[in-house]
């Protein structure tokens, strides 16, 4: 509980300098931001009803207040563009980014850890090089190509030349495909790679040899003692990129116009309403920082020795 309340503590500080950051965002950006938003044809009597209605000639300090309480009770302004309340847009758009972002961590955990483990199994104490050598060299190439160009190579391949599966929009199962594989081919390479170096640790443990020496079957092995010990690093690793997988969206859905946060924020920059891209960039911060919260409570859970290791 000590821990916990020192997670949630750290929390709280954390969400105070998102705030902070979120609200002086619009703040700092060069020139009138009203102005900026309604164009160079709005009159003068226009441009200052709107910054009043938007507090902007109010103090700053009385401003930050006013953020904060928008904050607790849930009003994060209206959209320029849109003409609908901030927090009406992204409760419409937010599952559709969720879905996205939780699909691909599945389909990361599911290939990276696997692969992992199969990979140690093979390479262990130098066996097979070529196999390590082929493993390394294509899971380091995955891992850094940008999610943007895997989106287009995808579409290229799957939509264009062979018009498998759809290249944009959220109407099917089959439209999940190519974005779900997008942003989780390069992360799921670099995973595996952790997973891969984890397990080669696990199999030199003294418990791994007494069992490999009693002839235990190979899958009781790898899957029944082995992986066990590998959560605690696999659940830190996805922890990490689940928020990864979140922002990484922003490209994603807009190369498939996947109706979500991603392509709201897009359009927002480029409309320039402001409001919406700064309630769009909260509640990306919030789900990072919630994200990792929840990781470091199930570490815990799983291992109470972290939370002793801190005191």
């Amino acid at each position: 509980m000590a821990f916990v309340l020192r997670r949630l503590l750290r929390l709280a500080y954390s969400v105070v300098a998102l705030g902070t950051v979120v609200f002086l965002m619009i703040r700092l950006i060069p020139g009138d931001p009203v102005r900026n938003a309604l164009g160079t044809h709005a009159t003068a009597a226009v441009v200052e009803a709107q910054r009043e209605s938007l507090g902007l000639n109010d103090p700053l300090w009385k401003q930050y207040l006013d953020f904060w309480k928008g904050l607790f009770t849930g009003d994060l302004g209206d959209s320029f563009a849109l003409h609908l309340p901030v927090t009406t847009i992204i409760e419409q758009r937010l599952p559709a980014t969720l879905e996205l972002a939780f699909l691909s961590l599945a389909v990361v955990l599911l290939l990276s850890v696997p692969i992992g483990i199969a990979v140690a199994a093979f390479t262990r104490g130098g066996r097979r090089p070529t196999v390590d050598l082929a493993y390394t060299s294509v899971s380091g190439l995955l891992a850094v190509i940008p999610e943007f160009l895997m989106g287009v190579a995808l579409v290229y391949l799957f939509a264009v030349r062979s018009h498998v599966l759809p290249v944009a929009g959220r109407l099917g199962p089959s439209s999940y495909v190519l974005p779900v594989l997008a942003l989780s081919i390069g992360v799921a390479a670099g995973v595996s790679r952790i997973v891969r170096v984890e397990a080669l640790t696990v199999f030199e443990q003294d418990y791994i040899r007494t069992a490999r020496a009693k002839r235990m079957p190979r899958w009781r092995l790898y899957f029944r003692h082995a992986l066990p010990n590998l959560v605690t690093s696999s659940l830190t690793v996805a922890g990490m990129v689940l928020g990864s997988l979140v922002t990484g969206t922003v490209l994603i859905e807009t190369i498939f116009s996947w109706p979500g946060l991603g392509l709201t924020i897009v359009d927002a920059v480029r409309s320039k309403d402001f409001p919406l891209a700064q309630g769009i960039v909260l509640v990306y911060g919030l789900i990072v920082l919630v994200s990792n919260l929840l990781v470091d409570i199930a570490l815990v859970c799983l291992d109470p020795r972290s939370a002793l290791k801190e005191t």
